[in-house]
């Protein structure tokens, strides 16, 4: 089986595209694609898709998220991590208590305005913001709404503060470092970070980045099951779906009679036929899948 999703544990050191470009190794197929990346120096639950099963990748790109990191404070760095230049002198943090810190989180927990790093791939008039800052622009990137959801301390020792956060797609956990060490008036950035959960995937069932990874693939069907409500068709049906037919699923339940979608439509032999909307018990094809291949692991 060569269509499907990969839990990936990614290594530190490694850029999101080389992961990859290991896959397509691995897998034998260019079409390999990931739903988020993780910076060179992250590690934790990157996920790919391979061939039909990248049309997936658009719905988990998404989804909130869970991370683990590691902040220290004392200064602020050029890359609000641990791989930029030390802004300025350092600043003992040791003073500080934890109480402070507490109420320096508060208002960085919720629906927050957030002002990205500098150094990230957002695009500014067609070229990434990491880019132009190594070409020596001074890149400042509007605010924009993010939730964290969740922003608490785990452990702290000295300057260094170990945090978990869960969050809605595109925050910064750099950005929250960086926010935090200037909250308290001593500066702070990013030193380690850890993705541990996409939406109902967790890095536990992440494999490693090897020959036995393959092993581990997930069907398309399995992943859909865990993403959106599914409806069984039968034979008939999914050739009528994959012709581009609207069709009226005989096993829809009442309740998804009406929705935007999407929904699972998977054959009574456990492969994702398509995702699909619905109106009045009709539906119709948001994304069909190649019903010729087995997309069940």
């Amino acid at each position: 089986m060569t269509s499907g999703i990969l839990l990936v544990d990614k290594p530190d050191g490694m850029t999101s595209h080389d992961v990859v470009s290991r896959v397509r190794k691995l897998a034998g197929t260019r079409k390999v694609g990931h739903a988020g990346t993780l910076d060179p120096m992250a590690t934790g639950l990157l996920i790919l898709g391979l061939d039909s099963s990248t049309r997936l990748l658009t719905y988990l790109v998404g989804l909130d998220k869970e991370y683990v990191a590691t902040i220290r404070l004392g200064f602020a760095t050029t890359t609000d991590d641990r791989e930029g230049d030390q802004l300025g002198p350092a600043t003992d943090a040791a003073g500080i208590t934890d109480a402070r810190i507490v109420a320096a989180i508060a208002p960085l927990t919720g629906r927050i305005q957030q002002v990205p790093s500098s150094v990230s791939a957002i695009k500014v008039e067609g070229k990434r913001s990491y880019a132009r800052v190594r070409e020596g622009e001074d890149v400042v990137l509007p605010a924009r709404e993010v939730t964290v959801s969740a922003f608490e301390i785990l452990e702290r020792r000295g300057d260094a503060l170990d945090v978990r956060v869960e969050c809605s797609s595109g925050t910064y956990i750099r950005a929250l470092a960086r926010d935090l060490g200037a909250a308290l008036g001593v500066g702070g950035h990013l030193t380690a970070l850890r993705r541990t959960r996409v939406g109902p995937f967790a890095v536990s069932e992440a494999g490693q980045l090897g020959e036995e990874l393959m092993a581990t693939q997930l069907g398309a069907a399995s992943v859909a099951r865990r993403l959106f409500p599914v409806v069984e068709l039968d034979a008939d049906e999914v050739l009528e779906l994959s012709q581009g037919k609207r069709i009226r699923p005989a096993r829809l339940d009442s309740e998804l009679g009406n929705s935007a979608g999407p929904i699972a439509a998977v054959s009574t032999d456990g492969r994702l036929a398509g995702l699909i909307a619905t109106t009045e018990g009709q539906a119709r094809v948001l994304v069909n899948f190649p019903t010729g291949e087995v997309l069940e692991a």
